[in-house]
């Protein structure tokens, strides 16, 4: 599992606020090359958000499902990439003062990244995921009045 934790200078609500919009997930999730569909009602259980992903003209096509939603709090995906299984992503907003302790945990539950899960795999995920908070906390901060 590849963890990564990230001060965000919004409050919960503001950080919520890029997590409940569907659209706006190819702005900071690193890979993303288009958004093809999101579920008008994302981000409640059993939403789907459907992306391109890839580097180049290396692409495949993702469907993210929303398993757990606990507005400003906690947002559970499973991402479904096939051939190569399925991912969970797991996002926690814990108020720290005015601001956010943000905690992303990524973890494969089907297909061939059960068996490559292990440190190399986990330490490119996990810099994978620090840019993408990195992108999540400037945006958030851009939009609501901090630096990042």
């Amino acid at each position: 599992m590849a963890r990564n934790r990230r001060l965000i200078l919004s409050s919960p609500s503001e950080v919520w606020r890029l997590l409940a919009n569907g659209r706006r997930y190819g702005e900071w999730v690193t890979g993303t090359q288009q958004i093809l569909s999101a579920d008008p009602h994302w981000p409640e259980v059993g939403a789907r958000l459907k992306v391109r992903v890839g580097a180049g003209p290396l692409t495949l096509d993702d469907t993210c499902v929303v398993r757990i939603c606990e507005p400003q709090h906690r947002l559970e995906l499973e991402a479904k990439a096939d051939p190569f299984g399925a991912v969970r992503i797991a996002m926690n907003l814990v108020p720290w003062g005015e601001n956010t302790l943000f905690t992303l945990d990524w973890h494969p539950l089907r297909g061939p990244g059960t068996r490559m899960h292990g440190l190399p795999v986990d330490y490119v995920v996990a810099v994978r995921n620090g840019m993408m908070l990195t992108k999540l906390a400037r945006i958030a901060a851009r939009e609501h009045g901090g630096s990042a």
